[in-house]
């Protein structure tokens, strides 16, 4: 049955993510047949990206690589390189610190987020290339397809889809997956 789903989806190499209508921090996630539920940024959508403005950037964006929470997911199926989460993995988000946009390990004094969160949205958390692979100060961190919170809330400017569809769709994404916001 699995390998019938996967001839079925094929390989796409695009994830679309478009705004819901009527509500700004909701959107629609097609990837080949699928079309998903998804949260985006409590300020909807941008083009001026900017750190800490809750919005999702327009854009097409990378999948680099993913962390799992292993306590709770156990083994993923997936191309994609895939990092066991630990209780000292934090990601700096202080747009003065040289380590801005990175992982890092606590202990860690400037502005970051636990990658090990109590509310599980990052138990599977896939990195998107938006300000990664090149850096500029302010231009947002940490933007991640990530998983929900109940209800769709908003994210902090990330993609977010429920621990079902995220599985369904894994098996399929590979490092250069492009996620393109529109």
């Amino acid at each position: 049955m699995e390998k019938a789903r996967r001839e079925r989806i094929g390989r796409p190499s695009t994830l679309v993510v478009r705004a819901a209508p009527g509500k700004p921090s909701r959107a629609i996630v097609r990837f080949g047949p699928l079309t998903l539920p998804a949260a985006i940024g409590r300020s909807g959508r941008t083009v001026m990206k900017r750190e800490g403005d809750g919005a999702t950037p327009i854009a097409s964006m990378q999948v680099l690589y993913g962390f799992r929470r292993g306590e709770r997911n156990g083994r993923l199926a997936s191309s994609l390189p895939i990092k066991r989460i630990r209780a000292d993995m934090l990601w700096c988000d202080q747009p003065a610190d040289a380590n801005y946009n990175r992982p890092v390990r606590a202990p860690f004094k400037p502005s970051h987020e636990e990658m090990k969160r109590k509310d599980g949205l990052y138990d599977i958390c896939l990195v998107l290339d938006w300000n990664v692979t090149s850096r500029a100060r302010n231009r947002g961190s940490a933007i991640f397809f990530h998983l929900i919170r109940p209800g769709y809330e908003p994210t902090a400017g990330c993609v977010a889809v429920s621990v079902r569809d995220m599985r369904r769709i894994l098996p399929f994404l590979r490092r250069g997956t492009t996620v393109r916001v529109i």
